[in-house]
């Protein structure tokens, strides 16, 4: 049996339902069957692929777990591919993690296929693979090389974050014990499954305590609705954009659908929130509407989760709660210093066995990223009654004007609560007197428009600490990434020609 304590636990659970996929559904003892015919398929007569890295395009499913798991099974590194992605995106991925062979499905494989002939990378349909008799299959170290993901780069192209299998067993460990993960939970899959949220957070919590997933190619709303108002699930994890999505579908519905749908969410034993920041009027809201406190929690790729509110205990709205097990966290100020006590705000900084190895043949950024052994992680953060309240990223999300730091995810939860707005995104601008000085772009669904003196006036009573809002602008929809997060607007499509 493997040396991977996630893939070796399946055998503990053998016909237990592990995955439920278009219908069909699959047993622990089935998903082992068909991940060592994949990895006996990748070996090809070796012994051990050694760390080679194998990349996939295979959207949520069975097949999904099954390729994963069979080519950590034969040694390889997992590259897992975004289905959303383009092409010059998929090929930064294959040349930069130097692949040596991808995996897709029939249906995706027109999407690879010019690429990988142009690379010279063999390209493998999934159902071929799964048809490969038996091998033996080395047993693999935890510490040795598992995975890599690539992060959306904020001023450069995207890094391979290199996690080894003792950072995973770590991760998962951590959120199994914090979160109360139980056999006979039951979770749907719909993130994308190149981000931790969905690879740790729900699918391999999931798999390690011998649960089940029903797994969708994509979030569909509908689907989605109608499973939950047949009691499907009993834990629930998704973006804030999701939840935003879900708030509308519910307050659009009929009374009586609203009540069935509403009680799947109630009977629920935990619903999470993450890879964003969830606006506190959300939060609320989803209360309101269902009786589910969410849990909010913060993560990124290199440390998995970090700090999560309580399983039980408050759930503050606009928190993420405390360190979860096994995890130190410190903040620490420009100049170096660790904050001590509370409220003064500082970049978060981590250390423990659940954060990364390295930066893929990155060896200067991993080394820059590192302080005494403490993970750097960008984000800022303040400590208030005991529980961390996320500000934003230093390098986009920290605003600074007259000599304060000003925290464009506190203004934009302000202005999102102003009825006229639907969405917006707040940045920095470039001012002689101030520094910088707050410019936020709006989107509004308000029949009449949006009055924008009124806006400034509303926001202006609002945010008296973060001086004068005074620059907006009315745009389309923003752009958001795989997980639904906005992406913040450059300020020279935004705010090019002539200021007001």
């Amino acid at each position: 049996m493997s040396g991977i304590e996630l893939i070796r636990r399946a055998s503990g659970h053998a016909e237990a339902v592990a995955v439920v996929d278009g219908g069909r559904a699959y047993t622990y003892a089935e998903l082992l069957e068909a991940s060592a015919a994949l990895g006996s398929s990748l070996l090809g007569g070796v012994s051990d692929l050694g760390e080679a890295r194998v990349a996939f395009l295979v959207p949520g499913s069975f097949a999904y777990v099954t390729v994963q798991w069979g080519v950590w099974r034969a040694g390889g590194v997992a590259v897992p591919l975004s289905t959303a992605a383009t092409e010059p995106e998929l090929e930064h991925v294959l040349t930069d993690a130097d692949v040596t062979a991808a995996l897709a499905p029939a249906a995706l494989r027109p999407r690879l296929e010019p690429l990988c002939a142009r690379l010279g990378v063999p390209l493998r349909d999934v159902g071929g693979a799964l048809a490969a008799p038996a091998a033996p299959l080395p047993v693999v170290s935890e510490d040795r090389r598992a995975m890599i993901l690539y992060t959306s780069g904020t001023t450069s192209r995207p890094k391979g974050v290199v996690s080894t299998h003792a950072t995973i067993r770590s991760q998962i460990a951590t959120l199994v014990d914090a979160w109360g993960w139980r056999s006979d939970d039951r979770i749907p899959l719909f993130l994308p499954l190149h981000h931790v949220h969905g690879i740790v957070n729900v699918l391999s919590c999931a798999l390690w305590s011998g649960a089940t997933v029903e797994t969708f190619p994509a979030f569909d709303l509908d689907a989605t609705l109608d499973r939950v108002a047949d009691g499907a699930y009993s834990v629930f994890m998704a973006v804030p954009t999701i939840y935003v999505k879900l708030i509308r579908a519910l307050e659009a519905m009929e009374p009586a659908r609203r009540e069935r749908v509403a009680e799947g969410f109630r009977s629920m034993r935990l619903m999470v929130s993450g890879s964003a920041a969830l606006p506190a009027a959300v939060h609320e809201t989803w209360t309101r509407l269902t009786g589910q406190r969410l849990l909010e929690r913060y993560g990124m790729t290199e440390i998995g989760m970090g700090l999560s509110n309580p399983l039980v205990g408050e759930r503050r709205p606009g928190a993420v709660g405390r360190p979860l097990p096994g995890v130190e966290i410190r903040l620490v100020d420009e100049g170096g210093t660790v904050v001590a006590g509370e409220g003064r705000p500082g970049e978060i900084q981590v250390r423990g066995p659940g954060v990364f190895r390295e930066y893929w043949r990155r060896p200067d950024v991993t080394e820059a990223s590192f302080v005494d052994g403490w993970f750097r992680t960008g984000d800022m953060a303040v400590l208030e009654d005991g529980y961390y309240r996320i500000l934003g990223r230093l390098s986009v999300d920290i605003i600074k004007s007259g000599g304060y730091k000003l925290s464009a995810l506190e203004i934009e939860d302000v202005l999102r609560q102003h009825p006229a707005v639907r969405d917006c995104a707040v940045v920095g601008l470039p001012d002689e007197t101030w520094g910088e000085v707050v410019a936020a772009a709006v989107t509004s669904d308000a029949p009449g428009g949006l009055d924008l003196d009124d806006l400034r006036t509303w926001a202006v009573d609002r945010l008296s600490s973060y001086k004068l809002p005074r620059r907006f602008l009315v745009v389309g929809d923003f752009p958001r990434n795989a997980m639904g997060k906005v992406q913040k607007p450059r300020v020279r499509d935004l705010f090019s020609g002539d200021m007001p």
